[in-house]
């Protein structure tokens, strides 16, 4: 959900409290004035009956309710009782509407020629049952106006002062610390969002120079290393070539020449990692991944034969997929090597490529890898001295790399499947 909307949902709430209660306080004090009035009309119309009275004594015979709405009948009531004026609220039957409607009374006792005549008068109120439903139709018109009224606020004021926060969300999205595009502030009059900008400015200026530094640094490091390891190893093989050792020592400078290549691949496949971890390869192209398994499978022809292996190949269907051209013959190299490095030799290894889909298998140990720590580095399927334990953590980093799920799974064969979004 949006800021703008996300206060106006609060915005909403806070008015449907507010005009819930300010409607039960407004309702009151309108019926409670509405009273007032009709009680004081009625106070005014009982006056004026009083001194019609006097001026004209047979007004003392209206003892039914008619056009004037009152009655006067005596009373047995004594001079010294005290009678206040009563109102209350009851239900008459009106010609008009065919129905009974509530009316207010007035009930009063006054004096006339030394006798006593109590007198009832009436007039027409209010239903509140219609009160109550124009007010909640009116309410809620007023309800659904401010919620329209606070919505265009925020779609055409609150947008635009808001607009230097959301032109620096949009600049984030976008943002690559390995390209140098760094992120330049819009100048606006809000302090705060001035701030903001300052901040972002500096921090991702602070990584980008961390992320040159440490690129820098890793290209150096990988390349000093490098350059010994070669020499050592071309004087070790020098020195094999000469006569003059025993089988003994030959043994030994073999053993050294082993762990150096090891070391040297070691570097090679940190480093490569160490570009893939700071998105070092950028440019991608669409990568037709049928014909790459291929010719994938063609180089390693000679080497699954060594091993009485066979590579089988079934494309039911073409699949292309945007990647880094050296990333993608990294991934397809490291699973099709594993899979004939670990392989059984006498028994084929099976390339399947579907839709959206490749599942590479091969038999080997008759019981499932420990799938946990798979894909972490250093860690070996086998105790092969000259693995460097890194051919399935790169696989993996490529893969999460460019939203591609690696897994593994083990029926009767050991299975790893590449499934493309």
């Amino acid at each position: 959900m949006k800021l703008l909307n996300h206060t106006t949902k609060y915005f909403a709430i806070l008015l449907v409290v507010l005009i819930s209660v300010w409607a039960v306080i407004f309702y009151v004090a309108m019926i409670d004035e509405v009273y007032d009035s009709l009680d004081d009309g009625l106070e005014n119309q009982k006056e004026i009956i009083i001194q019609a009275v006097n001026d004209n004594p047979e007004l003392l015979n209206d003892t039914e309710f008619g056009v004037n709405n009152y009655t006067i009948k005596k009373t047995q009531v004594h001079k010294e009782t005290k009678f206040k004026d009563s109102y209350r609220d009851t239900l008459m039957y009106m010609q008009n509407e065919e129905d009974y409607e509530p009316v207010r009374i007035l009930e009063s006792v006054f004096e006339q020629d030394g006798s006593y005549y109590k007198l009832k008068l009436i007039t027409s109120m209010v239903e509140e049952d219609d009160q109550i439903e124009n007010l909640f139709i009116y309410l809620v018109g007023l309800y659904l106006a401010l919620i329209l009224s606070i919505l265009v606020l925020n779609n055409i004021v609150m947008k635009r002062i808001w607009k230097p926060f959301y032109r620096l969300i949009g600049r984030l999205k976008t943002f690559r610390i390995e390209k140098d595009d760094p992120i330049t502030a819009e100048p606006t009059t809000i302090d705060e969002f001035n701030l903001l900008n300052k901040s972002v400015e500096r921090l991702t200026e602070k990584s980008r120079d961390s992320y040159l530094a440490q690129k820098e640094f890793i290209e150096n490091a990988a390349h000093e290393l490098q350059t010994p390891l070669a020499i050592a190893i071309n004087k070790l093989e020098l020195l094999l070539e000469k006569n003059g050792m025993s089988i003994a020592q030959s043994q030994e400078v073999g053993s050294v020449l082993d762990n150096l290549t090891r070391l040297t691949r070691l570097n090679k496949s940190l480093l490569l990692l160490s570009k893939i971890d700071n998105k070092q390869y950028v440019d991608a192209e669409r990568i037709d991944f049928t014909d790459l398994v291929k010719k994938m499978v063609q180089d390693f022809t000679d080497f699954a034969t060594h091993k009485d292996i066979e590579l089988k190949v079934d494309a039911y269907q073409e699949l292309t997929y945007a990647m880094n051209p050296d990333l993608a013959v990294v991934l397809m190299t490291n699973l099709i090597k594993n899979a004939i490095v670990h392989g059984q030799g006498g028994k084929p290894i099976h390339i399947e490529i579907v839709e959206n889909q490749i599942r590479i298998q091969n038999y080997g140990e008759n019981s499932a890898l420990q799938s946990g720590g798979l894909f972490e580095r250093f860690r070996k399927a086998s105790a092969d001295s000259r693995s460097t334990g890194l051919g399935l953590s790169i696989a993996k980093a490529i893969a999460d790399k460019y939203d591609v799920a690696l897994t593994y799974s083990f029926t009767d064969r050991h299975e790893f499947t590449l499934t493309f979004p």
